[in-house]
């Protein structure tokens, strides 16, 4: 039985993922690399009670370092380079990859909050989305 205000969980991680307000779409989710906006300029959905906190940075470093790691075996295994080459190309990629998929990360996890009423983004707030920010 589907809710009748259910909220789609995959079209809000998306959204969060382009790093867009999770209801409308269209929105800047961020101000700045990843401080989250208090409210979506288009729609007037409060963001600002988000509680991404600490699970961005450690999803980032789960997947950055799956593929690393798996890097640094299969170099190693195949050409057997000296450590200070290893080095050279997995410490740059590492810090590349992390900070490209932080804040699309942490936008999915505030899709998902969204999405699954968490955190302040309940029913109790449905009013927001009909006020337009001035």
């Amino acid at each position: 039985m589907i809710e009748e205000n259910q909220r789609s969980l995959s079209q809000a991680m998306w959204r969060g993922t382009t790093r867009k307000c999770p209801e409308c779409g269209e929105g800047h989710m961020f101000n700045g690399y990843i401080k989250v906006n208090d409210a979506c300029e288009k729609c007037g959905l409060e963001l600002h009670h988000q509680r991404a906190d600490d699970a961005p940075p450690y999803f980032t470093m789960m997947i950055v370092l799956h593929f690393v790691v798996s890097g640094i075996l299969t170099v190693e295994q195949i050409y057997s380079p000296p450590t200070w080459v290893q080095l050279a190309i997995w410490l740059p990629a590492s810090l590349i990859a992390s900070l490209v998929l932080l804040p699309h990360i942490k936008g999915a996890l505030i899709g998902l909050q969204w999405a699954r009423k968490m955190h302040g983004f309940n029913d109790a707030k449905e009013g927001y989305s009909a006020q337009q920010i001035d």
